[in-house]
Formats: C-alpha cells, structure tokens, sequence
C-alpha cells in the first residue's frame, strides 16, 4: 500500500461567505476530493471561492454506507475534505461516523477551524460562558424529548440548544411549560443580513414574537437554584439525626413524611431512618 491520505474537517461559513478563512480556502484547493453534506448547496460557496474539485454526497441518512467508501479512497492515498452546509463537521452535521473509523485505521485527521453557530451564539447571549452544555436538536420522540426536559430542568449550567425555523414556537412552549419561565436569548440568523439577538423571559417572547422565522440558536439560563438545593442539603446533613427531624417537624411535616424527606437528603433507606426514630 502506498501513503495514506489525510481527512480534513473544514469549517465553512454558517452565513456571511466572508467566514471562510484562507487556510480552509487553501485546503479545499489542494485535497482530491471533496465531501458536502449537500453537493448543490457545497457548488454554490465553491463556486464563489472559484474552486473546483471533484464532490460526493456525504449526509446523515447516507453516512453508513458512505463512511466506508471514503475511509478506502483514503487509504487509497486521496486527501479528503469533509464539508457541511453551514459551520463546522460533526457537530449537529455528519462527520463523526468518519472521524471515529479513521482513528481504528490511523489516519491523520486534520481540523481546518471556522465558524460554529453555537459558540458565536453563545459568546453574544451575555449568559455564563464559563460552563455550559450543549444539546443539538432535541429528540421528536415524546417519550426521548420529556427525558431531555427533564435533565435540561436540572442543569446549572448555560444550556444551548439548535431549533429549525417552523419547530421553534412549539419548543418555546415546551420549555415554558417543562422548565419554567428561565431567561433565554433567541440567536437568530446569525452571521447573515437579518442577524439579530432576543432576549427575555421565554413567557415575553413567545407574547411578543408570535411568527418567528429563519435558524434559530436557544441559549436559555441554568438552573440557579441548584447550587442552593446542594448548600441546603450539605447543612442539613451535618446536623444530628434528632436535629434534621426537629428541622423538618418545625415546617409541619407529619412523621412518614419527614423520614423520607431525611432518606432522601442523607441517601438511605426510610427502613434506616424509622428504626432511628422509632421513638419520634
């Protein structure tokens, strides 16, 4: 076997074409081939690039099969660059099937950085920046989306999450309703003409904003009150058992009540905790 060619991930412009930067320009210049997640809208930025090279179609529902061809036309010593519609590879877009098959072959891997929605949402949306999480799109599934709420709810950290354009009225309702009135920040349309950043109550905007349109970004504000939740059950549990139960009876909590309450802070058995106060 002769050399083994390289898999480039190229970032790409989510918006404005003057995104691209020079070394992914050089890149999408030298390497045999080209990978784009849709050919049609790939030719488009190419050809305002005056960039020509051969494409192949390369996207979530033909990733599988397509993994395959361009690992052995890798090994076969072509250079690859994988390329998405808007932003960078594998996140939220096809790329890591491949990324994770070329490792096992040991081919080199090479990240062309760019632009990346979420982060360039995040910087501007004046929420902590110093941890956060991010989802992708969330899960159509009822059952797989109640159990996404439900983590999201009890996140402290920022929480970013994509929406599609004709999705982001029932999300917004499904977050209200799910996690609660939270502070949120709609990053719309970013990098292009109509760019613009929402901010509020997630009630105030889906008041104010009934038809909104174009890719939306949905930075919401973490759960502060975990943190207090964490303190409160820390003091609690350095208390004696005696008085954890005074704490707790003080708030009016009949007995059954207030020895699950005490099982659930000091994560034990209730059997535990009634044969200690039996006597209560």
């Amino acid at each position: 076997m002769g050399n083994i060619g390289k898999l480039y991930l190229v970032a790409t412009p989510i918006g404005n074409l003057d995104d691209i930067t020079y070394r992914a320009v050089k890149v999408l210049n030298e390497v045999d081939l080209i990978a784009a997640e849709d050919t049609r809208h790939s030719l488009k930025l190419l050809n305002h690039l005056n960039i020509s090279k051969p494409l192949i179609s390369y996207h979530r529902h033909n990733e599988d099969n397509k993994t395959e061809v361009l690992i052995n036309k890798i090994l076969n010593g072509e250079n690859i660059a994988i390329i998405t519609d808007a932003g960078t590879p594998a996140i939220s877009d096809p790329g890591e099937e491949v990324v994770k098959q070329a490792i096992e072959k040991n081919i080199e891997i090479i990240p062309i950085p760019g632009a990346c929605a979420l982060i360039n949402a995040l910087i501007c949306s004046g929420m902590n920046t110093k941890e956060f999480c991010f989802y992708g799109f969330l899960s159509l599934n009822k059952k797989i989306r109640k159990n996404q709420f439900e983590k999201l709810k009890k996140e402290d950290k920022t929480i970013i999450i994509y929406e599609a354009p004709h999705k982001i009225n029932q999300t917004l309702k499904d977050i209200l309703s799910e996690i609660g009135d939270r502070n949120i920040v709609l990053a719309r349309e970013l990098t292009k003409i109509h760019e613009e950043f929402i901010r509020g109550k997630v009630s105030e905007i889906i008041e104010k904003y009934q038809e909104l349109k174009g890719e939306m970004i949905i930075i919401i504000e973490g759960n502060s009150n975990i943190n207090d939740e964490n303190d409160v059950k820390l003091i609690l549990n350095n208390l004696t058992l005696d008085e954890h139960y005074d704490y707790y009876k003080k708030q009016n909590y009949d007995k059954k009540e207030i020895i699950k309450k005490i099982a659930k802070d000091r994560n034990v058995s209730k059997n535990d905790i009634y044969m200690k106060l039996i006597d209560k």
